[in-house]
């Protein structure tokens, strides 16, 4: 029987709410008639929430990207995998174009790195998997996931932990593939799922009508920070992605107690197209 529901109770359905039992669960703050972005983020500046970069590593001197409060790597040690406090970096330079984003957006948040990607972008999605497990783990706020796996006999794990970071209060951010290809775990319904647009402001935000892709966010020629304390300009639904995890760093800031599906309508109600 649910917590929820009274020891003398018994004819209720398991996760059921007992009579009077509405008490125990009021929701901590009302919302306006109206959300609005001064709302949803005005004055905040990410502090307070804990943001994973689950990616190739983040360089940990960039300017761009400020103090990094953790590296960790996952990485195969035989028939095992091993997530350990890592010090080399970015080995590809992806990581760190995302820090990035997420800093300039949420300079205040605080930033995780948990390396499943190696030089040249190469991976495997028992490592993904175990990064995102060790992330899950750690009770991070934000995740941002700039990657994506086509190997089907992974799904139902990546789904397994999408739904548990969904529960567990983390939300994963997570980007559409670059090719009209089936991939996860952008499809899942738990994850916030982004594409790009062409706009150049990083708040423009639109939501879609038309899922799987829930939100379009600035991912076109985008200034991004590089590897050797440079910058590039890229594109790719990668560099949106951590556009929409600043913004989610943003709200949480200002509004902590809200739950993934509470931060995934807040975002959908201050979209460009929306508000």
């Amino acid at each position: 029987m649910s917590a929820l529901a009274h020891e003398h109770d018994e004819d209720l359905p398991a996760w059921s709410l007992a009579a009077g039992a509405d008490e125990s669960i009021p929701l901590p703050s009302a919302w306006p008639e109206r959300v609005t972005r001064e709302w949803a983020w005005g004055g905040a500046t990410g502090r307070g929430v804990s943001v994973c970069v689950l990616d190739s590593g983040i360089e940990l001197d960039h300017p761009l990207v400020g103090e990094v409060q953790r590296s960790v790597a996952a990485r195969k040690d035989g028939d095992t995998i091993v997530v350990e406090d890592d010090d080399q970096g970015d080995l590809c330079g992806h990581g760190t174009a995302c820090a990035g984003i997420v800093r300039a957006l949420a300079p205040d948040c605080e930033l995780t790195s948990v390396r499943v990607l190696g030089a040249g972008y190469t991976g495997s999605a028992p490592v993904m998997l175990a990064g995102l497990e060790w992330a899950i783990d750690q009770g991070f706020d934000v995740v941002n996931m700039s990657l994506s796996t086509t190997k089907k006999q992974y799904v139902d794990r990546l789904h397994e932990l999408a739904d548990i970071a969904y529960f567990k209060r983390t939300m994963l951010v997570a980007s559409a593939h670059n090719m009209p290809v089936e991939s996860f775990p952008w499809r899942f319904a738990s994850v916030i799922s982004v594409g790009s647009h062409e706009a150049a402001d990083p708040f423009v935000l639109y939501a879609n009508p038309r899922p799987p892709v829930e939100f379009f966010a600035r991912g076109l020629n985008v200034d991004v920070a590089w590897l050797g304390g440079e910058t590039i300009n890229a594109t790719g639904n990668s560099f949106a992605t951590p556009h929409v995890t600043g913004l989610a760093a943003l709200v949480l800031g200002k509004h902590p107690e809200l739950t993934p599906f509470q931060l995934k309508s807040v975002l959908h109600l201050t979209a460009s197209n929306v508000a």
